[in-house]
């Protein structure tokens, strides 16, 4: 059974974007170290477009095959014009409103995420699921969740989008590691305890 990971960027606070969504203000620490932590340790994470630019579209995918995000977070890169975000990846999308893929590497999930999730964790690929974000999809796969990998940056945002749009309900997971960077970026990896 594959895991699926929640490998997200949020404030000191808990916030991945401000009211509206926008964590733009977080690129600001994208300094060499941390980016060649990211390029070396979860180069599939970083977009097509930026793989490009930083040199690493040839890179091999290290933790996951496979990219689950919401409509709110890929109509990012639809706004860009941009179809396939991660074509590197099987690229999926859960959205009801959504419609049809605009891309050929792109599969609009519409209706049981859940059920749908979980087929995608018996898979046998040998790499595991990226949710990519955001809030409200967080939420509600929250009792799918394996693994947090929590990137969080040096601001308080004091509102705005939280990390999971759910109800309140309690949730242990265990800590696995702790990276620091000079910046003041920590990222920390988390288990969900059985």
């Amino acid at each position: 059974m594959r895991k699926l990971t929640y490998f997200v960027a949020c404030s000191i606070d808990g916030f991945i974007g401000d009211p509206a969504g926008d964590a733009s203000s977080m690129f600001a620490f994208l300094d060499e170290e941390f980016l060649g932590y990211l390029t070396s340790t979860y180069p599939e994470t970083i977009a097509a477009q930026g793989r490009a630019a930083l040199g690493v579209e040839d890179t091999a995918d290290r933790h996951f095959d496979t990219v689950v995000q919401g409509r709110g977070s890929y109509r990012l890169a639809l706004d860009a014009g941009i179809t396939s975000p991660y074509g590197h990846l099987r690229e999926f999308v859960a959205s009801r409103t959504l419609g049809a893929a605009p891309g050929p590497n792109v599969e609009v999930i519409a209706e049981d995420l859940v059920g749908r999730i979980r087929e995608l964790k018996t898979e046998e690929t040998g790499l595991g699921i990226w949710l990519c974000g955001g809030s409200q999809l967080a939420g509600e796969l929250l009792d799918e969740i394996d693994e947090l990998v929590i990137k969080t940056y040096p601001q308080v945002y004091g509102s705005g989008m939280p990390m999971f749009g759910s109800g309140f309900a309690v949730t242990d997971f265990t800590l696995e590691s702790v990276r620091t960077f000079a910046n003041g970026v920590i990222v920390r990896t988390y288990a969900r305890r059985r």
